[in-house]
């Protein structure tokens, strides 16, 4: 393995791949990686080698040349220095056994009972809730083993998991009928019960004004289709399918509305605030179906076949009556709004446009086109009875409608702006913003979202690059400093190095996860409506 050059008239060589390569001299010493070493001076001179030979083939001129270097490299022979490094540990499923389960956890997946985990070690540990601070968990491998004595065998616990299952599941489908049963005792007994949240909603803010609007357009809705009857008007027929499709669809924002005030659950961790929305929704699209469409209607079935109309004086007096009680609803609603609006910090049309109630403002918007479209229907009411033609009347059933179906556009626009999840407003994102990058915790932050889920709940999102010295700082100021000192001149070994980091570095990561949680805290403090955060660490 030894290979020989000639380079503008001097001679090296080259050790073999497990040599470090240095050029021939009488003394040289060669260090390998296991820390031996060896002197290439002291073997046998006598024996002749292949290098000797070659040696010999050099002039006396190259020697001569060549001796100060020889010296040089005698002076200072090359060493190698092997970097010390800890052995890459391999976690399996024996180390991840270790991790921290909750209680709750502990009874649910492994069948236990809460006096079976009192014989468990308990630790406490820091809470992810922000009503507690510290939080007890269990060791998984405590649990697991606590479950195979209390079972005897991992069969067994997978049979009772089984049935535990299949009972959760029969529950589920007797839970209808259940409810059922229940309802139908109440009625037959009656119900003592206290008014429960949901109902209380009707009485104040937005459920009073549903309720109020409900009651209105009911009877206005009556009143309407009486008086088309008696007199035959287009116009009329038009006001009381508006007052009909008003009815119908404030009682589905009813409906939203308790919907909404049901509690978060495992398939809704959100909660169902979205369901005034869908709501609104739904109630835009049916008075464009049933308002401007009917309206539409009726009013060109009355330009292709107009017919005489009865004495109007009726119709008069039940639009007077009409406009009174729908301007009475939209006054409640504007009130409402104003004082929804001048809590938030937005004016009345701002509150409007970004549909921050949307129950409250499909009322008002449909009462504001109800007061409308009685002035455009006594308009045409009155043209009629004195030019005595019946076209005026059908032309105000076709302006009614072409109102309705404006309002419906409004409302089904800015619900699935709603719906889609859209940005709060710039102002307020900046001071979010702001309040992180100011902190000196934090290094950067990128991907910034704000996302408005309504009714005043606002999740925020962004991903934080924190300074790893300004939480390692805030960790040591919690410690005694020399105590950590005579810690760290204790450790003499690898292993009490490794033990001494892990313990200090699992702290640290705590302090972390406080750190989180006070920036959470913070930012929820800035702006009220935002209810969840989300920091990615990077």
């Amino acid at each position: 393995g030894w290979q020989a050059s000639m380079k503008s008239g001097s001679l090296s060589y080259i050790l073999p791949c497990n040599r470090l390569p240095v050029q021939l001299m009488s003394q040289v010493r060669v260090y390998t990686s296991n820390g031996q070493k060896k002197d290439l001076g002291s073997e046998d001179t006598n024996r002749s080698t292949p290098e000797e030979t070659l040696h010999k083939v050099g002039t006396g001129r190259q020697d001569t040349t060549n001796a100060g270097q020889k010296q040089s490299f005698l002076k200072e022979p090359i060493q190698v220095k092997v970097k010390a490094v800890l052995k890459k540990r391999e976690y399996g499923p024996k180390y991840t056994q270790n991790n921290f389960i909750t209680g709750v956890r502990a009874i649910n997946e492994f069948c236990l009972k809460s006096s079976d985990l009192d014989q468990l070690r308990k630790i406490r540990r820091r809470s992810p809730h922000d009503d507690t601070e510290t939080f007890t968990v269990y060791l998984r491998s405590d649990v697991e083993a606590k479950s195979l004595e209390v079972w005897g065998s991992p069969e067994a616990l997978a049979r009772e998991r089984k049935r535990r299952k299949e009972a959760e599941i029969k529950y589920r489908e007797n839970l209808f009928r259940n409810q059922r049963l229940l309802r139908e005792y109440k009625e037959f007994f009656g119900n003592t019960k206290p008014r429960s949240s949901a109902a209380a909603m009707f009485f104040k803010g937005p459920g009073k004004v549903v309720m109020v609007a409900i009651c209105i357009n009911g009877l206005n809705f009556i009143f309407k289709l009486l008086a088309w009857v008696y007199t035959g008007s287009a116009s009329m027929f038009s006001e009381a399918i508006h007052s009909l499709a008003d009815t119908c669809n404030q009682a589905l924002l009813a409906l939203g509305i308790s919907q909404s005030a049901r509690t978060p659950d495992p398939s809704h961790p959100y909660g169902f605030t979205n369901m005034r929305y869908i709501a609104s929704l739904i109630s835009g699209v049916g008075i464009f179906m049933m308002g401007a469409g009917l309206s539409w209607y009726h009013g060109i079935i009355g330009l292709l076949h107009p017919h005489p109309i009865e004495s109007l004086l009726w119709a008069y007096c039940i639009l007077a009556g009409s406009l009174v009680s729908e301007g009475a609803t939209l006054l409640v609603a504007i009130n409402e709004i104003r004082r929804s609006a001048r809590a938030k910090g937005l004016s009345f049309y701002q509150y409007v446009v970004q549909s921050r109630d949307p129950s409250t403002n499909v009322v008002l918007l449909e009462d504001a086109a109800a007061v409308l479209s009685v002035a455009v229907a006594a308009t045409c009411m009155g043209l009629t009875s004195l030019t005595g033609n019946p076209y005026y009347d059908s032309v105000g059933s076709l302006g009614v409608g072409t109102l309705l179906g404006t309002v419906s556009a409004f409302l089904i626009y800015t619900n699935t702006e709603a719906l889609l999840g859209r940005s709060i407003q710039p102002e307020q994102l900046q001071r979010l913003t702001e309040l992180l990058e100011s902190d000196p915790v934090v290094r950067a932050i990128h991907d910034v979202k704000a996302t408005d889920m309504g009714m005043s709940k606002v999740r925020f999102k962004a991903e934080v690059d924190f300074d790893g010295r300004v939480v390692t700082r805030s960790y040591l100021e919690k410690q005694d400093i020399e105590q950590l000192l005579q810690e760290i001149q204790q450790v003499k070994t690898l292993e009490e190095l490794e033990a001494f980091m892990l313990k200090h570095g699992e702290n640290i990561i705590d302090t972390l996860g406080a750190e989180v949680d006070r920036l959470e805290k913070d930012l929820k403090q800035r702006n009220p409506d935002v209810r969840h955060v989300d920091l990615e660490i990077l």
